[in-house]
């Protein structure tokens, strides 16, 4: 089988281009430095096999970076048959110092200059067969989103194989960027059009000290209020769905002994159905709103906004791309801070990643701002005021992230921040279709599925914990009156505590368990609406002191199981995995016990 090996800059296209060819379902994204490790696909083309690699996006060969040493290891190692260097046509003259390194290590390769689409559209044209010319290589033309140009580059890949081709032929660093801009002047053509004036425009407004930041705020707000807003129907219905179906269930499993009757349909039906019911629909509408940001290219302009930040906090600027993955879920982005070349600073950002809360946590921070500050009412202006406070949490936990990344800095991981390259890609059309497929297959599902298989295992385990008896009680009760004298320390209740140590294996069970063990009836009671909750908490001591605590502890505490294990495989240390345990859960208590401290002594508890 041939093997192909696809390079080039991050955000090229390049991965893009594996997708069409190879007909695999790879996740892309319009942010710099994306694909972190190769992957690997097969394509037919005239009869002839091809194996396809594609190589991590680098700006350079020079092996500085974990991507960089890839990339360079697997050309110079001779295994690929042809080098396919995708560049980026609106922005060509960078690229060609990347082609001109793959140039030196062998003369097996080819040049596709993909993005053509786009740069037609920004009044640019660049000369292929001049550029192949100055080269001395194959260049072919392509616009990877909508599948042009890809029958020339098989042609051309499928000559080049064949091919007797000489060795490469060194440059110095020097005359790499010399001859780089020398060939762009040559076969580029530019015209600026309205299309990039306007986007230069928008540019300095996303990114200018005095808007970003507001404008960042007020488009994540956006998004969390559609993501409120929209989700009450819909979890209405699924509750209604799954309560009708839990009567039919019922009548079947009538059959069996009570206590396995209970088992099955009081603890793994219950707390999965919950689970669904309350993470399905948000998830639903927070994914695709996240993806189509992402796919319209502005993320990388919140990192542009948010690196001084972290570098004031001696950190690296990329930390906050992989802070926006683990508003999915926190082991997404301890799995994305490989894209940090520095150990010390992608070790710095695995321990806060789970310092803004997660898909899961949503639910509980969401029912609880719903019940305690927005008083149960409904409308625009109820929704607005949820989704404030819902973004003061995430806010919260952005504050939290750099705080805890200075502190390690100063302390256990001291060091100086190094500089990285962060390109801004131009603007981009959303593919809607594509957006909403991909989330809903990529993140939501998948998320959604990890949950339910932790749910229906704990849902048993918390049956038989409220309905396992030792003396005169449940053994949860037992454990929640002994963690209860500690709890209230925090401003918390031993129910609430021991939530949070089940919800271990995954944060949307941690308001199932409280719902259990407060109504001490070994099951999970169906609720109307969030009023009907809302009595019931407050009927067991619940106030406003008490929901801001479940909150603050809800979006500061320890990562769940998954995120553990994802930590333990990037460090390979138990002694790493230990503090991102401890870091946020101290972090929590903290502010726990600092504001019920407060809020005693002024009266106001």
């Amino acid at each position: 089988m041939n093997r192909v090996a696809l390079a080039g800059n991050p955000n090229v296209g390049k991965s893009t281009l594996f997708n069409a060819l190879t007909g695999l379902r790879q996740h892309t994204g319009n942010w710099a430095g994306k694909t972190v490790a190769t992957a690997r696909g097969e394509y037919t083309f005239q009869g002839e096999d091809y194996q396809l690699i594609d190589l991590p996006g680098t700006y350079s060969l020079a092996a500085h970076s974990q991507e960089e040493a890839v990339a360079r290891d697997y050309i110079e190692s001779g295994q690929a048959d042809a080098v396919v260097v995708v560049c980026d046509a609106t922005c060509l003259e960078r690229n060609l110092i990347l082609v001109l390194q793959v140039l030196e290590l062998t003369g097996r390769a080819l040049v596709c200059v993909n993005l053509m689409d786009e740069a037609k559209r920004l009044g640019i044209e660049v000369d292929l067969t001049a550029l192949s010319r100055r080269l001395g290589v194959p260049v072919v033309g392509a616009a990877g989103a909508r599948q042009d140009g890809l029958d020339a580059l098989k042609e051309a890949v499928a000559a080049l194989v064949k091919s007797d081709v000489p060795a490469g032929v060194a440059h110095s660093p020097a005359e790499r960027v010399t001859l780089a801009e020398r060939y762009a002047a040559q076969v580029v053509r530019s015209q600026e059009a309205g299309r990039l004036r306007r986007q230069r425009r928008v540019d300095r407004l996303l990114t200018a000290k005095s808007t970003g930041i507001p404008l960042m705020l007020l488009l994540f707000g956006l998004v969390v209020w559609l993501t409120v807003a929209g989700a009450n129907l819909p979890s209405a219905l699924l509750t209604e769905l799954f309560a009708r179906l839990g009567g039919v269930l019922e009548g079947w499993l009538s059959v069996l002994p009570g206590w396995l009757s209970g088992l099955l349909m009081d603890g793994v039906y219950r707390v999965t159905a919950w689970v669904v019911a309350v993470m399905l629909p948000p998830m639903a509408i927070f994914f695709p709103l996240f993806t189509l940001l992402e796919d319209l290219g502005y993320l990388p302009r919140v990192a542009f906004v948010m690196d001084h930040a972290f570098q004031k906090c001696r950190t690296c600027g990329k930390q906050c791309l992989t802070m926006c993955m683990s508003l999915g879920c926190n082991a997404c982005g301890v799995t994305g801070c490989r894209i940090i070349d520095s150990p010390r600073e992608r070790l710095i950002a695995i321990l806060t990643s789970s310092l803004v809360p997660c898909n899961g946590k949503f639910p509980t921070l969401i029912a609880l701002i719903t019940i305690f500050f927005v008083g149960g009412r409904t409308g625009l202006l109820a929704s607005l005021e949820g989704a404030a406070l819902l973004l003061g949490t995430l806010v919260l936990g952005v504050a939290g992230t750099l705080a805890c990344s200075r502190l390690l800095s100063a302390t256990v991981l001291k060091g100086m921040p190094s500089s990285f390259a962060l390109e801004l890609p131009p603007f981009r059309r959303p593919r809607v279709g594509q957006v909403i497929v991909r989330s809903m297959l990529d993140r939501t599902l998948f998320v959604l599925g990890r949950a339910v298989s932790v749910a229906a295992p704990a849902g048993a385990v918390i049956w038989l914990m409220a309905n396992v008896t030792v003396g005169d009680a449940s053994l949860l009760a037992h454990c929640t009156g002994f963690l209860d004298p500690f709890a209230r320390l925090f401003g918390l209740d031993g129910v609430i505590l021991m939530a949070f140590i089940l919800g271990w294996p995954a944060n949307e069970i941690v308001l199932p368990v409280m719902l259990m063990a407060y109504l001490a009836t070994g099951s999970l009671v169906e609720f109307d609406d969030l009023s009907a909750l809302g009595q019931l908490l407050s009927q067991h001591g619940w106030t406003w002191l008490t929901a801001c605590c479940t909150m603050l502890f809800s979006l500061f505490h320890w990562p769940c199981s998954t995120t553990c294990l994802t930590i333990c495989k990037e460090t390979g240390s138990v002694k790493w995995t230990a503090l991102s345990v401890l870091l946020p859960t101290a972090l929590g208590l903290g502010l726990c016990l600092c504001l019920t401290a407060a809020a005693r002594l002024l009266g106001i508890a």
